[in-house]
């Protein structure tokens, strides 16, 4: 690994290029050579596409689904650089576009940099392994910003899948993500999600793990935007230099053996 570190910031004028950009200045092991916005924009500060992909050790991209696919198989067919993506509400054919990609350069791809959200997917999934789904309902609680375009939230879908994974399963088999009229009793081993949006609220997830007679709830709460920035920033320094393929924060934790 060398030092410092190129970074380049997709997605610069959002609310997570706002708040990494003082982090990535401030920090002298990354090198900020600019932000690419959206096509056609100008400002201080922003170059296009083609010129961050040659120059930069790694891009962060807090773009949609769609434009980092688009960057992750550009950046993969010249060979670099080095990827983390931070979108969310990515469709099926967007996620394989990044799985080639991550075949020729490496990516690590995650919903939320969080490090005690992601300390947290870890505990979901080791209690839905021990909870059995035919006594304990688990229901996924998560609100966010009223600008949030997807739901349920990346974040949201992470700790469903630990969940799923804890008991041995798909969240694509047991997921419900709407009730709504006559819906019937909830089948054994449903994994719900709720949603709320509403003002300027940064990010609140809960999970509920429910029998019959006591509920045990696993939640975090996000307070400031910055450890979303910084958790970030710690996955730039972790990915510089590493083979192909497709990384997430449990990686950058060390925590990955326990989902």
């Amino acid at each position: 690994m060398t030092f410092p570190v190129k970074i380049a910031v997709a997605g610069i004028n959002g609310r997570m290029g706002r708040a990494i950009l003082p982090l990535l200045q401030a920090d002298p092991g990354f090198a900020f050579i600019g932000g690419i916005g959206r096509p056609g924009a100008k400002g201080e500060g922003l170059i296009d596409r083609s010129a961050a992909i040659e120059a930069a050790d790694v891009i962060l991209d807090f773009t949609t689904g769609a434009a980092a696919a688009e960057l992750a198989g550009l950046s993969a067919a010249a060979g670099g650089p080095a990827l983390v993506i931070g979108a969310t509400g990515f469709e099926p054919d967007e996620l394989k576009r990044i799985a080639d990609a991550a075949r020729h350069i490496p990516i690590l791809r995650s919903g939320n940099f969080s490090i005690g959200l992601n300390m947290l997917l870890g505990l979901v999934s080791q209690a839905a392994r021990a909870l059995p789904a035919n006594a304990w309902d688990i229901e996924i609680l998560e609100a966010h910003h009223n600008r949030k375009i997807d739901a349920p939230s990346g974040t949201a879908l992470m700790l469903g899948q630990a969940a799923a994974a804890g008991r041995g399963t798909s969240l694509e088999s047991v997921e419900r993500r709407s009730r709504d009229g006559i819906t019937g009793e909830r089948p054994p081993g449903e994994i719900g999600f709720a949603v709320l949006r509403a003002g300027g609220i940064v990010g609140e997830h809960s999970v509920l793990f429910a029998a019959a007679e006591e509920v045990v709830t696993l939640s975090h709460s996000a307070l400031d935007r910055a450890m979303f920035a910084r958790g970030a920033l710690a996955a730039a320094r972790w990915i510089t230099g590493r083979a192909p393929g497709e990384y997430d924060m449990q990686d950058v934790l060390g925590l990955a053996a326990a989902l």
